[in-house]
């Protein structure tokens, strides 16, 4: 019974999460706009303090710069079979391998993590998410920008890249965390300052992000077997490259302990930014009928990683 009670009360936060923001949206409590206003509020205040304080407080080793660097590749080979996936079985749509690679860590992952494992492990999932986040800021964003028909120079790219409230928070984290900064305030208590800060800061990132993402699942909508085949192909792509990676990492670091936050990033969807590159109506409701069929599916892996207490 006490299995049962630990089980749902891991799941029962995310679900019920989920059906207020549906709730919002059919009872129109909230409208587009106040959406995009929390979902603003995420990426640019929540988030990054989430960020910051999990890269601060991390004690840095060489596999911190090793483990970035592979999961770069693995987003990079992620594309790459997508878009061989895409041309195998003949699917229409130039975002194939855009929705074959990339994770949605910061509107759905860490709050699934911190759901399941607690706050106190999220730099484990940070380290996993770094090197993602560094390729769909960059290759990602450029790779995209590069049939899009009104896309930005390269200084404006280049710009939003390196001033990205996200991309400033992990930049600041690593700087505090890796140079001992931290450990070296803790005697005077600015270290407990800085950590009481980001704690508060962060606190509602989980619930805005579940409710955003329950306001925008529109089950109803999603054309299933168009949608299904590239989510399956994501599955497919995905259950072998983490497979991969957990090998790896077993053969050079055998302590690493990061399988858990692994087999969480590997669930996630593609990065919820892609409809806003899609070229014409009809692709943009093919690839948001796939990300949303691809949440369903994150959430359906994190109920199973729930039971299984993986």
């Amino acid at each position: 019974m006490s299995r049962t009670i630990e089980i749902l009360q891991t799941i029962l936060p995310v679900l019920c999460m989920l059906a207020v923001g549906m709730i919002c949206r059919s009872r129109s409590i909230l409208s587009r706009e106040g959406v995009n206003a929390l979902k603003n509020v995420v990426v640019n205040i929540t988030l990054p303090a989430v960020l910051l304080g999990a890269f601060a407080t991390t004690t840095y080793t060489f596999m911190d710069i090793v483990i970035p660097l592979m999961m770069f590749l693995i987003c990079c080979i992620a594309w790459v079979l997508g878009l061989g996936a895409g041309k195998l079985f003949r699917i229409r749509s130039r975002f194939v391998p855009f929705l074959t690679t990339g994770f949605e860590a910061g509107m759905l992952g860490y709050a699934l993590f911190n759901m399941l494992y607690g706050t106190e492990r999220t730099a484990d999932f940070a380290r996993i998410d770094l090197g993602q986040v560094l390729f769909v800021f960059t290759l990602y964003k450029i790779l995209l920008g590069l049939k899009d028909p009104e896309k930005k120079d390269t200084k404006q790219l280049l710009k939003e890249m390196v001033f990205s409230p996200i991309i400033l928070a992990i930049a600041a984290g690593v700087l505090i965390g890796a140079t001992g900064l931290y450990t070296a305030l803790q005697p005077s208590g600015i270290s407990g300052i800085l950590t009481a800060c980001t704690d508060f800061f962060a606190a509602p990132t989980s619930a805005i992000i579940l409710l955003t993402i329950g306001y925008d699942l529109v089950l109803s909508d999603i054309p299933w077997a168009s949608a299904g085949k590239v989510v399956a192909i994501r599955f497919a792509i995905m259950l072998l490259l983490r497979t991969l990676l957990v090998l790896i990492l077993n053969l050079i670091w055998k302590d690493a302990g990061l399988t858990q936050a692994i087999n969480v990033m590997f669930i996630l969807p593609p990065p919820f930014v892609l409809p806003v590159f899609a070229d014409d109506a009809e692709q943009r409701v093919y690839v948001s009928s796939a990300l949303s069929l691809s949440t369903v599916v994150s959430i359906a892996g994190f109920a199973v990683l729930a039971v299984m207490g993986a």
